[in-house]
């Protein structure tokens, strides 16, 4: 009988050890951890424009496609400085050819001022040498001289008119700076007018929202945000102990707490390059008399590769996961 109860004992060691020697390969091979949350992209809408909001068009958790109205802003306001922006960009034109056409009349002056000059120093040569030959008498020639030297002035006159002119009229047409400010000016209020239209980044889910028709919002002022329906990952955190056996690439299983059953596969994607005690608000201070070591973890992260086959079944930010990592995939390290 006690030959017996040895040999059953000595089974249940064998068998205990055996137990604990397959959970122990299991956990090297598939380190697992339910520290892990379900991530997603989340968008803050905001209002790129100030004013009354005219109309919501959308509710908390309500899905949307991306380019769907989600906000209208009020546009009176915004339409009547489009019309002045309009307005004040049509007479910087009429400016500007104004300018140029005092340019065209000043360039016309010099002209004429380069004429009269040329014909009262002809007429100042001829009178010089009647003048030496007796035929004219001295009043004349002073004349003449009075004349030339008028019309050298005139000259002088026209010239930094034309200047004047020049520099008040700037670049022609389009080039204009008064016309290319105006126009900027233009440009932005037919973006204010848009962008009193919000509509939706992406394709999402809104959330966090509490706004009315009525309400007054200022421009950059966040309204609410958008769970962005496109990549979904999980941010996983192992053990430091376990990193040495994971590598990109490797294949995921993932369960969901909050529908049991439901198993969904990814892949891990990236190691982050320090603990979350590093990135934390306070990280820990070791350097004391009473350090106790503890193993920190690392956040890995696993991109999501399939989704519940029940549309019923919408993943949510932030809902705990429990993820295993296959390490015997043999994916080499990046």
């Amino acid at each position: 009988m006690k030959k017996i109860k040895n040999i059953i004992l000595i089974i249940a060691i064998v068998a205990i050890g055996g137990g604990l020697w397959w959970w122990w390969q299991h956990e090297k091979q598939y380190p697992s951890t339910d520290d892990a949350y379900l991530q997603a992209h989340i968008l803050t809408i905001a209002s790129q424009v100030g004013g009354h909001i005219a109309e919501v068009a959308v509710q908390e958790n309500q899905q949307v496609e991306k380019g769907a109205l989600l906000v209208q802003i009020d546009t009176a306001i915004l339409e009547a400085a489009l019309t002045t922006a309009q307005a004040q960009y049509e007479l910087a034109q009429q400016n500007a050819g104004a300018s140029g056409s005092n340019v065209s009349a000043a360039t016309a002056g010099l002209a004429s001022a380069r004429a009269a000059l040329a014909e009262a120093e002809m007429d100042y040569d001829r009178n010089e040498r009647l003048f030496k030959l007796g035929d004219v008498a001295q009043a004349a020639l002073d004349q003449a001289i009075t004349a030339r030297d008028q019309a050298k002035a005139n000259v002088s006159a026209a010239e930094a008119s034309l200047a004047a002119a020049r520099n008040q009229a700037g670049a022609p047409g389009e080039d204009n700076a008064s016309v290319r400010a105006a126009l900027g000016a233009l440009t932005a209020a037919e973006i204010n007018l848009e962008n009193a239209r919000i509509a939706a980044p992406a394709d999402g889910w809104v959330a966090n929202i509490n706004l009315r028709p009525g309400q007054v919002v200022a421009s950059g002022q966040p309204l609410f945000s958008l769970v962005e329906a496109g990549d979904w990952w999980v941010d996983a955190n192992f053990k430091e102990t376990d990193l040495p056996r994971i590598r990109p690439g490797q294949p995921v299983t993932l369960s969901l707490d909050m529908y049991p059953g439901v198993v969904l596969k990814g892949e891990v994607q990236s190691i982050g390059a320090g603990s979350g005690a590093v990135f934390s608000l306070l990280p820990p201070q070791n350097a004391t008399g009473n350090w106790v070591k503890v193993t920190q973890r690392f956040p890995v992260r696993i991109k999501l590769e399939s989704k519940p086959d029940d549309p019923a079944l919408q993943l949510r930010v932030g809902a705990s996961v429990t993820a295993t990592i296959d390490t015997t995939a043999g994916v080499a390290a990046k």
